[in-house]
C-alpha cells in the first residue's frame, strides 16, 4: 500500500458483507460500527490498543458521557473538520443533544464520497456519504503512524 489511508480502506473493504452483530468484531462473523474499527486496527497493527468494556446500544446516553469520543481521542489522531482523506475514521452524533455513538471509515472522497460502516439491520456496507450523514459528523480521526504494523505480513 502507498499510504496508511489506502491500507485502512483496503482492510475496511475486506469487512464488507460481515453481518451486523452488536459488540462483535469478527471478520465475516459479525461486527458493529466499533467492531469494524477494532477489526481494521487488528488488521493493520495486531493487538488492539485497549480492552473494550461491554456497552449498550444507547452508548451512555443516560449520563451523557462521550465514551466513544474519549476512546477515539486516546487511540486515534484527531484531525480538523475539513481535513478529509480516505481511511479517516468519522464519528457521528445521530441526533442533536445525544452522545456521539456511530463510527465509520471514509472510503472515497471527492464528488462521490463513501462511508464504510456497520449499523443495525444491515451488514458492513460502503454507502454514499450523503448530506444527512455529513451533517452528523462531529469529529474526524486518522489511525496513528508509528504503531507496529502487520500490513503486508498476511499471505
Amino acid at each position: 500500500m502507498d499510504t496508511l489511508g489506502e491500507a485502512v480502506v483496503a482492510e475496511a473493504r475486506r469487512w464488507i458483507g460481515t453481518p451486523y452483530v452488536h459488540q462483535a468484531s469478527c471478520l465475516g462473523g459479525g461486527a458493529d460500527c466499533l467492531g469494524l474499527i477494532r477489526g481494521v486496527w487488528r488488521g493493520l497493527y495486531g493487538a488492539e490498543p485497549e480492552a473494550v468494556p461491554a456497552y449498550t446500544n444507547d452508548w451512555s446516553e443516560a449520563h451523557g458521557k462521550e465514551v466513544l469520543w474519549q476512546a477515539a481521542m486516546r487511540n486515534l489522531v484527531a484531525k480538523g473538520p475539513r481535513d478529509e482523506a480516505p481511511g479517516d475514521v468519522l464519528l457521528f452524533r445521530m441526533k442533536a443533544g445525544a452522545v456521539a455513538k456511530h463510527l465509520g471509515i471514509f472510503g472515497e472522497i471527492g464528488r462521490e464520497p463513501t462511508l464504510i460502516h456497520a449499523y443495525g439491520g444491515h451488514a458492513v456496507v460502503e454507502s454514499p456519504l450523503s448530506g444527512p450523514w455529513r451533517r452528523r459528523v462531529v469529529a474526524r480521526f486518522t489511525f496513528p503512524r508509528g504503531v507496529q504494523s502487520t500490513v503486508g505480513e498476511r499471505g
